[in-house]
């Protein structure tokens, strides 16, 4: 991941804009989430604990399994804002975090609808100081947060 990729007005855009969003990490992660719900129902049975398939999203976005789930990606994206100097030192951990998705089942291509999602929480969020600027500095980023991911995949092609 080349943290090269992002300059420093970026970075400094990022962390600015996730200043606001990580004082309340849940309330905003249940925002991507159910955002991520909206545009693909299908992701809904690759969630279940205890062997227990949810019936509806806000069924699953009430579990605390699920509560957990979301304050663990909202810290894997507060990692990558805090290295955003640095980047490819969270390469490794990534790529391992895409390995676990593979397993559950989750595929590359569900990353697009992560990322809207992602986007759309932090519109939700910041309101007005969401600019075009800060939509492309996050997209950059969670560009390259994607690329570590996907190494992950055995099933990866080159070129993919």
């Amino acid at each position: 991941m080349e943290s090269g990729r992002l300059s420093s007005t970026q970075q400094a855009l990022i962390r600015e804009s996730w200043q606001k969003v990580s004082s309340n990490l849940l309330q905003h992660g249940i925002v991507l989430f159910t955002r991520l719900f909206d545009l693909d129902p299908d992701l809904l049975p690759l969630f279940q604990y205890n062997c227990k398939k949810f019936s509806s999203p806000q069924e699953c976005l009430s579990s605390p399994e699920f509560l957990d789930h979301i304050r663990k990606v909202m810290l894997v994206i507060d990692a990558a804002v805090t290295h955003l100097e640095n980047l490819s030192s969270l390469e490794e951990y990534l790529s391992n975090l895409g390995k676990k998705h593979q397993t559950v089942g989750v595929k590359v291509d569900s990353f697009s609808a992560v990322g809207e999602s992602l986007l759309f929480m932090l519109e939700k969020c910041l309101g007005t100081a969401f600019s075009p600027d800060v939509r492309e500095a996050w997209t950059r980023l969670y560009g390259s947060v994607v690329k570590a991911m996907s190494s992950g995949w055995d099933a990866r092609k080159e070129g993919e």
